[in-house]
């Protein structure tokens, strides 16, 4: 696979709280452009901390990567803020039921576009290639949030 189709690249993150307790070691993977990749493990595995290094949400919980590099399109990534993260459109979507309950599910796909700046054609695009990935939130588009499981 040729570096110009990876999208994100977390190379041998080493991952300390409270600059003493050290939580990862030499995780690596790759998300190639235009795919999914899952994240699997146990409790206490490492997957939010993970994700919280790649998001730069470690700060918030006293955390710091310590080695590797994280890389966004060739982009060092691990020491922007998180400001810099969002508009460079890396989130992270926390655990549970953290949505708009009272907006429609296409309603809530479109307030994550919402810092976007690429134009409404461009958003209209990832909306259906959200709605490919998951076809049964194309059925219930209209739905009220708070109803879907």
């Amino acid at each position: 696979m040729s570096e110009s189709n990876i999208l994100l690249n977390v190379n041998g993150i080493e991952v300390i709280y409270n600059h003493v307790i050290l939580v990862l070691k030499g995780v690596s993977l790759q998300v190639p452009e235009g795919k999914v990749v899952a994240i699997l493990g146990g409790n206490g595995a490492g997957k939010t901390t993970t994700l919280r290094a790649v998001s730069n949400l470690l700060r918030a919980e006293r955390g710091e990567v310590t080695k590797g590099s994280i890389e966004l399109r060739g982009e060092r990534i691990e020491k922007l803020s998180t400001s810099d993260m969002v508009e460079r459109g890396v989130i992270q979507v926390m655990e549970g039921r953290r949505c708009f309950a009272h907006l429609t599910i296409e309603e809530n796909l479109l307030a994550g576009a919402y810092t976007r700046k690429d134009g409404k054609a461009a958003v209209a695009r990832t909306l259906e290639k959200v709605y490919t990935y998951f076809p049964r939130l194309r059925e219930r588009r209209s739905s009220q949030a708070a109803y879907t499981s």
